[in-house]
């Protein structure tokens, strides 16, 4: 190693006496120890909320979200995510980005008051909100989106008023009758396309169309979304909203939500959207061609929220769900020939991490692994896997069929963004997976304690015998997790940074097939969405393994692997991380082991049980107990070359590592 000071072997007979203990080799100790620390450091999940923020994306030319709520003491990261410069300012003069940001640009603004900031871009916004502007809303100041919107303090309702507001009968658009409605009315669409974004500020109204497949709310590639909703309460039922520059249907900092019967397509992020939203359910619905995903729940701790009987194909992600925790169910649905199927999923992006307390039992979840999908480079790592726990605890997949994937059915794994978050106390319990390329069960090193996998009707999982390692009543022992695994996340990462993946926009996307009408149509029961997880009756214990999809057989057969890599299938990316970052710790420790065996058999000052004593500490502590003997077992091999062979060897891995990730884009 450049600039490393060579000095010849000690002289046995001085050993004891001359040499330090840190000159023994003390200082790889340490070092050793320190890396070990700076990894359990890494992967704890103390003090997440803390060091967690909330990111609000400045596009083409609007801000991500209309309202941001966030506690006091919150970091907010406003990130320039569009073409042209942008930036965020209070319209006070209280704080400001730096006034020219360009395309990945990123400033962090703490909020240590509470109170209610409204900002603008300088560039395509005004002081007095029109434009370029949102709102941020923190700790638990005062604040009523109808008031901002009507003037008017208006509570939310739990029943229907009696009232309808007709469009385009009464009123020529939906925001003018949205404008026009007091909580508890309906605003009922007929068949059409309304060419706008309808913002609604006003709680408990319920926005039915007449016709799911015929009401039309086209955001034309042109506005944020099609429906965007900040007021509590609202249900969304009967429609289709298309073409979102960000969103089909959205909700953002609401308690209460519904959507029921709704068509989201061709959406350039997400189809039917709840953020920082709690009591809320999903059902009925129906998402396709979203670049992010089509059904998604984030930021919510605990949500209380259900998705039911809803449709998710062609987009990236079926479900994902950042930060998502706490009575969320995930039920009855069908995720199929999207690039990846059920992914919930922690981030630093958001606030809460890491998420926990998912349920998911009941779902067809098929062939997902589809190219042709639209997507974007984040979601790229979880391409080919039906359900993916990735960096979350304590959740519930059960009862699921899992079909063609081309890696894994049920993959728990870690999860890398600003820190490194690992899943614990998982439970997969009762699923039928057939046809992954890779393996129908995976678990990916490193892994916390707790993940357990029983009655799982499978027929291979990484690493092998995962169910009899990992039983959730039975054995369950530590060294039951694949680092290959994880190789090859890291080289689907690299790839993202590449660009080295499948780009299909979603206004090519095809049109959806049509869907099932909203039983009872314009005369079906006003319901305004409060306490709609309270009200919503599901038995758990009840809900069976889904039936085979028209007797439908695995197409995808298992990949010929190496070292658990499917080489066929694995880009070079892939076969680098994997192959090397997989293979070469096991090089390492035989060729550890076998100098330490070799020395053991030369040495005449150990008696017989000492000598036994170090064989057990490096044959039954893994990788630690042959480092311990090489820098504290008074070895007769020189120093330097013991240095050389085990400080040097962890060093060139994780240099070959860093260099593989810098060149990937990971790092």
């Amino acid at each position: 190693m450049a600039g490393s000071q060579v000095t010849p072997p000690v002289p046995p007979d001085s050993a004891d006496r001359g040499v330090s203990w840190w000159h023994r080799g003390g200082w790889l100790l340490l070092a050793l120890g320190a890396l070990l620390a700076g990894l359990l450091m890494a992967g704890c999940s103390s003090g997440e909320e803390a060091q967690a923020h909330v990111t609000i994306n400045m596009l083409d030319d609007f801000f991500g979200r209309d309202l941001t709520r966030v506690p006091i003491d919150t970091s907010v990261r406003f990130v320039n995510d569009g073409r042209n410069p942008h930036n965020a300012v209070d319209a006070k003069g209280a704080w400001k980005t730096p006034v020219d940001m360009k395309r990945g640009d990123a400033k962090l603004v703490r909020f240590s008051q509470p109170g209610v900031y409204r900002f603008y871009c300088t560039f395509h916004g005004t002081a007095n909100g029109k434009g370029m502007a949102a709102t941020l809303v923190v700790g638990n100041a005062y604040y009523n989106p109808a008031e901002q919107a009507t003037g008017k303090t208006l509570a939310p309702v739990a029943q229907a008023s009696g009232q309808v507001q007709r469009v385009p009968q009464q009123h020529r658009t939906i925001q003018a009758a949205v404008n026009a409605s007091q909580p508890g009315d309906l605003v009922l669409i007929s068949p059409g396309v309304y060419r706008e974004e309808v913002k609604v500020a006003i709680p408990s109204l319920v926005l039915r169309g007449t016709d799911r497949n015929a009401v039309v709310i086209d955001a034309e590639f042109k506005r944020p979304n099609a429906i965007s909703i900040t007021a509590d309460g609202v249900a969304v039922e009967n429609l289709t909203a298309r073409n979102g520059l960000t969103n089909g249907v959205f909700w953002t900092g609401v308690k209460g939500y519904r959507a029921s019967y709704v068509t989201a397509h061709a959406n350039k992020e997400y189809g039917v959207y709840a953020f920082d939203s709690v009591d809320g359910v999903f059902e009925h619905s129906y998402a396709s061609a979203s670049a992010d995903s089509g059904f998604y729940i984030g930021q919510c701790n605990p949500c209380r929220a259900v998705i039911t009987d809803v449709v998710a194909e062609n987009n990236a992600l079926g479900y994902s769900g950042t930060n998502a925790s706490g009575e969320l169910y995930i039920v009855r649905s069908t995720w199929r020939r999207n690039w990846a199927g059920i992914v919930p999923n922690t981030l630093d992006t958001e606030l809460l991490p890491p998420f926990r307390e998912v349920t998911i039992v009941g779902n067809l979840v098929e062939g997902n692994g589809n190219p042709e999908a639209p997507g974007k480079g984040i979601q790229w790592g979880a391409f080919g896997n039906g359900v993916v726990l990735a960096g979350g605890n304590d959740s519930v997949v059960e009862r699921n069929r899992i079909v063609d994937h081309p890696l894994h059915g049920i993959l728990i794994t870690p999860n890398l963004d600003r820190r490194f978050w690992m899943s614990s106390g998982n439970r997969v319990r009762g699923n039928v997976i057939r046809g992954s390329g890779r393996a129908d069960l995976a678990l990916s090193a490193p892994a916390g304690n707790g993940n357990c996998f029983q009655g799982n009707d499978v027929r291979s999982s990484a690493p092998p015998g995962l169910q009899a390692l990992h039983s959730c009543d039975g054995l369950r022992l530590p060294l039951g997790m694949d680092l290959s695994t994880m190789a090859l996340s890291l080289g689907r990462v690299a790839e993202t940074h590449h660009e080295d993946y499948p780009k299909h926009r979603p206004e090519d996307a095809p049109p959806p097939p049509p869907q099932p009408q909203l039983p009872g149509g314009a005369s079906a029961p006003v319901r305004p969405a409060m306490d709609v997880f309270t009200r919503f009756s599901m038995n758990l214990a009840s809900i069976p393994v889904p039936a085979n999809p028209d007797g439908h057989s695995a197409t995808i057969r298992k990949e010929p692997t190496v070292s658990g890599v499917p080489i066929l299938a694995a880009s070079p990316w892939q076969l680098v991380f994997a192959l090397y970052g997989y293979l070469l710790p096991f090089v390492l420790y035989a060729a550890w082991t076998s100098l330490a065996f070799w020395d053991l058999a030369r040495r005449d000052d150990l008696g017989r049980g000492a000598t036994l004593a170090w064989v057990a500490v490096v044959l039954l502590v893994p990788f630690l107990g042959v480092i311990g003997y090489h820098v504290l077992g008074r070895s007769k091999l020189p120093g330097w070359l013991r240095a050389a062979v085990v400080g040097g060897g962890v060093a060139a891995y994780l240099v070959i590592l860093a260099i593989g990730a810098l060149l990937g884009g990971i790092a």
